[in-house]
């Protein structure tokens, strides 16, 4: 009986990225708690529900009557003291000329000095009390402290505030850029600082993430923090990565198969129209705070890697291995161990050398110890993203990897 038909390939070389993979959690680099510093009803609210604000901007404002008055009353005390400081010093002055004339005595002189004192505390603790009306004045005024995305009003106008407390009124978080946190091994951590890889150093250690609904981690940011300290339960420390999430144009929604009225087909855009206007609005952000998000480390590069068809590799009860065919056609099993998946190749760490052939189609037809027929040998490499100067001769392939892991 001829011996069963298979296709092998030969391991190709090439330079890889031993990528880490974690968990993480995006946070905002700032979130502003609103709050009333002022006591009274609210009177407007001056925002739409989860828009972006800018620094500065007026979100609400509260009833202002009580706070005027007070302001006007105190601006009034600054005139009478003033009046009275005018009286007190003319009084001094006339009193100085009597001293020299022996009209008055010193005693009096003493008084009247005393008296332009009083007079000059009362224009100072007027003026402090005007300050104090502006600033009470200013907080019926609720501005935004930081740009960012607004939540609700918790707050209805028409509604009594502050009285007694801060009452919160909404809150802001900034969006761009936002911040992720994951942890990672010591053995991560000591290999990055044998490296020379530290958070604002000259070499920084780069990261790549990804939402749950998204191929691949689109998103690159820079670790600008870790912690003074390794968790000692787990081993573990946080990381911090700052990522820069800037607005994208969203989907317009529309019917497509919704036939238009004749006369309306192909109908141009016309600057400055709502169409357009909706178009520039409909922008939006990815990176949401509080979204677990995939997280990915590249390693170091590592030259030559051995790589193999990941479809190729099977498991039993003592681990992954790979059926190798050697001289007069016969079969191996062959014991390998495995790092990750490049391109749909794996990589083989211990196992196999480059030139030798292994079975990657027809594997339920081989038996170790079994001779088998190669119909058609081939190549892994036919099956790795090369580089435009990359050899096609069958020689070992060494390929630079792409810049964004995962972007494939």
């Amino acid at each position: 009986m001829k011996p069963p038909a298979v296709t092998v390939a030969e391991p190709v070389q090439k330079t890889v990225i031993f990528n880490q993979d974690f968990t993480g959690t995006l946070a905002s680099i700032a979130s502003v708690d609103i709050r009333a510093r002022a006591d009274g009803i609210l009177e407007k609210v001056l925002f739409t529900p989860s828009e972006e604000v800018k620094e500065g901007q007026l979100l609400f404002e509260i009833q202002r009557n009580q706070y005027q008055a007070t302001l006007d009353k105190a601006q009034a005390a600054l005139e009478a003291a003033n009046a009275q400081l005018i009286d007190a010093t003319a009084t001094l002055e006339r009193n100085l000329i009597l001293l020299k004339k022996q009209a008055v005595t010193p005693q009096d002189v003493d008084d009247a000095r005393a008296d332009k004192e009083r007079a000059q505390a009362a224009v100072d603790g007027a003026k402090a009390d005007i300050e104090q009306a502006k600033i009470n004045l200013g907080y019926t005024s609720i501005s935004a402290p930081i740009s960012g995305s607004v939540s609700r009003n918790l707050v209805d106008a028409g509604n009594l505030v502050g009285s007694g407390e801060n009452t919160l009124l909404t809150t802001i978080v900034t969006m761009d850029p936002i911040y992720v946190y994951f942890d990672v091994s010591e053995r991560i951590l000591l290999n990055a600082l044998k490296n020379g890889r530290d958070p604002g150093g000259p070499n920084p250690i780069k990261v790549y993430v990804g939402l749950s609904n998204e191929e691949g981690y689109p998103h690159e940011g820079i670790v600008d923090f870790w912690d003074n300290k390794v968790d000692p339960g787990t081993g573990t420390i946080q990381l911090r990565a700052k990522i820069p999430n800037p607005e994208v144009p969203g989907p317009v929604a529309q019917d497509s198969n919704q036939k238009k009225p004749a006369g309306q087909q192909n109908k141009a855009t016309v600057p400055g129209s709502d169409t357009e206007k909706s178009k520039d609005e409909n922008l939006r952000r990815l990176l949401y705070p509080g979204v677990y998000v995939r997280v990915r480390v590249p390693g170091n590069p590592i030259p030559g890697a051995v790589l193999v068809h990941d479809v190729a590799i099977g498991t039993d009860l003592a681990g992954k291995y790979l059926l190798v065919v050697g001289e007069k056609n016969m079969v191996e099993k062959r014991p390998v161990e495995i790092g990750q998946v490049e391109d749909n190749m794996r990589v083989i760490l211990k196992g196999i050398k480059p030139g030798e052939k292994y079975i990657y189609e027809g594997l339920q037809r081989a038996r170790p110890g079994r001779p088998v027929t190669i119909s058609n040998k081939t190549t892994a490499s036919k099956s790795v993203k090369q580089s435009p100067a990359a050899p096609t001769d069958g020689k070992a392939v060494k390929t630079q990897p792409d810049s964004k892991p995962g972007s494939n």
